[in-house]
């Protein structure tokens, strides 16, 4: 029997993260570790009984919405920024954010729970590809023996993969930053911001990241940071 009922879906948490837009942000998650968000739940599902036991997991996925992207319609196929932005594939065969149902998918590593006197318990996590104020869906462990497929092939998304920049930033405008934000911030530049079909060295790029809007060019496999401003 199909049951047509309409799904009611809800809003748990919210990502607090460094990223004010899409621009800056990890192509994918659990890439950068020295990259730190928090997940702060909204009032209905602050109660501690519903995290009782999260601390044996030291990762975990994450279902969330993307709610910059969502739209009334879909597209069958759509054009992976990992193929250059020029060949299209089935929008079911990516993680484009351009979907039927706008919902993401991230694996993060769990760092420390964190107890708020007014917001309750804060998931700290390292490693979320999320704008921040995304909202999250639901939560669950990430369980290795069940979850990691070592022999899985990648297709085209393993291309470019290892890729990574040299990062040439001036120490004075890095210590613009707060010092627990920097080692962060280099490792978002070395994975190359950019568009993937981006390649003009004369271009200056810009996004904001913990308040502060870096600019940068690339050259040659070289990024160099040319300000640091709040």
């Amino acid at each position: 029997m199909t049951n047509n009922k309409p799904s009611s879906l809800h809003m748990i948490a919210r990502a607090h993260t460094d990223f004010s837009t899409k621009f800056g942000i990890p192509r994918q998650s659990a890439l950068l570790q020295e990259l730190t968000a928090e997940i702060v739940f909204e009032p209905p599902f602050r109660n501690p009984d519903a995290l009782r036991g999260i601390e044996e997991f030291s990762h975990l996925w994450l279902i969330w919405e993307f709610s910059e992207s969502a739209r009334e319609e879909w597209s069958a196929t759509v054009r992976p920024p990992k193929l250059g932005g020029n060949e299209r594939r089935g929008v079911f065969a990516t993680r484009s954010p351009f979907r039927p149902n706008p919902i993401g998918l991230s694996c993060v590593q769990l760092k420390e729970i964190r107890q708020d006197e007014r917001l309750g318990p804060v998931l700290v996590v390292s490693g979320a590809d999320l704008m921040d104020q995304t909202p999250i869906l639901d939560i669950k462990p990430y369980i290795p023996y069940c979850d990691c497929m070592p022999q899985a092939r990648g297709g085209f998304g393993q291309q470019h993969s290892t890729d990574r920049l040299t990062v040439q930033c001036d120490e004075a405008l890095l210590q613009r930053l707060p010092q627990q934000k920097r080692a962060g911030l280099l490792e978002v530049l070395a994975c190359d911001p950019r568009p993937s079909y981006h390649d003009d060295p004369a271009r200056v790029y810009g996004f904001g990241f913990a308040g502060f809007e870096i600019r940068f060019r690339v050259e040659n496999n070289t990024l160099t940071v040319c300000d640091i401003t709040e």
